[in-house]
């Protein structure tokens, strides 16, 4: 958990201030330029989420943990010297590897170490002690910034946490497969040997479950990355100071960790399935909310809809796809999931961008709110669920050809 909060709060130090540095200090005018930072996160993230099960599976969890701390040393670095936003974009290319790498080994650690009936537990408090992170963090840039400058103040706090978040995993962290190797022994439904590529097409689309929890993950993240970009340029086009929007822009995330304490279990003992329904429409309603209205005391109602909807639905959703993925192949099956989840960041900015250029802001805040609730919509339609709240197990015997 110690280690997953220096994980977060890397993403933190860039919520509030990257996208005004943009606009700002380098006087990018286009929407779509100002995200493009977002985009070579979510790109590169996504495809490090992907190697990451495959990676852990082979090398240990420990050694790819340390690899994403080692990758990430030099980003904060970047962003404070950036004598061009091409640095700052590449800086963000070396983000996406450390979160890909470091925060996919936290939650494949912790579910190592549980068993079926905790997994909900956590990884809830794994995404608590992140997200919790992600909003000190960008409340605490959004003051150092109102007060020093965007940069290099608020940056310091990044090399602080990419020096102690790579020694704790290089010291304390120990590799969890031996956990690993006892589940997969005593569990009860053997699974047969299966390709990195079988599982790809599994968790992608055939089978129902996997397949609502990957677009879920997707949208989920979408319109994080839409919220990311957008909202500190839709908050200070009403003249909002970078303070304020530090505030908003902490809510958020910190509310999605917080929460997550108490979603997590309540996955265990309820169920995935309506969370994750319900979760996906709070998010809509407070995206509606944020852009229909331009005070700041409801953006602040919006931004806690959002969190509470995210909180609702981040650990569900990770909690349904180990539940649906047998030991052997969960690690991969994880990252799967985490590969599309995280594209959303990518597409949620890009998509955003391009739709704020041409339409304004607040369109691409409702556009993305509309898509959100149809993914909620999709989950409702699509994902089983048995007696007792847990995801029935993906069949690797199923035939190919679509959502089974």
């Amino acid at each position: 958990m110690l280690v997953n909060a220096f994980v977060g709060g890397m993403v933190g130090i860039e919520r509030t201030v990257v996208p005004l540095i943009g606009s700002e200090e380098f006087g990018i005018t286009s929407t779509t330029l100002v995200v493009s930072f977002i985009v070579s996160f979510g790109v590169v993230k996504a495809l490090a989420n992907l190697v990451s099960g495959q990676l852990a599976d082979s090398w240990g969890r420990k050694r790819v943990l340390v690899l994403g701390w080692l990758v990430g040393l030099p980003v904060p670095f970047m962003i404070i010297w950036a004598p061009s936003w091409g640095w700052v974009i590449a800086a963000n290319a070396l983000l996406g590897i450390n979160q890909g790498l470091a925060w996919s080994m936290t939650v494949i650690m912790k579910v190592d170490l549980v068993g079926p009936k905790s997994r909900g537990l956590a990884v809830g408090l794994n995404e608590f002690a992140g997200y919790l992170a992600v909003g000190v963090t960008a409340f605490l840039t959004g003051y150092l910034a109102s007060r020093y400058g965007l940069r290099p103040v608020p940056i310091y706090l990044g090399i602080g946490y990419a020096v102690i978040g790579a020694m704790l995993s290089i010291l304390l962290v120990r590799d969890t497969r031996d956990h690993l190797r006892l589940e997969a022994s005593t569990h009860a439904q053997q699974s047969a040997p299966m390709s990195f590529r079988e599982v790809f097409a599994l968790t992608s689309f055939r089978d129902r479950n996997l397949f609502a929890a990957s677009q879920a993950g997707l949208v989920n993240n979408l319109n994080d990355g839409m919220s990311w970009g957008i909202f500190p340029l839709f908050f200070v086009s009403f003249g909002l100071g970078v303070e304020r929007i530090g505030i908003l822009k902490a809510i958020y995330p910190a509310t999605w960790g917080i929460l997550q304490i108490v979603t997590g279990p309540l996955s265990d003992r309820w169920g995935r399935k309506g969370l994750i329904v319900a979760g996906m429409w709070t998010q809509a309603g407070g995206l509606f909310l944020t852009a229909a209205t331009s005070r700041f005391e409801w953006w602040l109602v919006g931004s806690l809809l959002l969190g509470l909807g995210t909180a609702m639905v981040y650990p569900s959703l990770i909690a349904a796809v180990s539940d649906a993925s047998h030991p052997t192949w969960r690690a991969r099956s994880l990252s799967v999931y985490r590969f599309w989840r995280d594209l959303g960041y990518a597409i949620g900015a890009l998509s955003a961008g391009l739709i704020a250029d041409r339409f304004g802001l607040s369109w691409a805040i409702t556009s993305i709110a509309s898509l959100t609730f149809v993914s909620g919509a999709i989950v409702a339609l699509v994902m089983r669920e048995r007696s007792g709240g847990l995801l029935d197990l993906a069949q690797d015997t199923e035939p190919p050809g679509g959502v089974t």
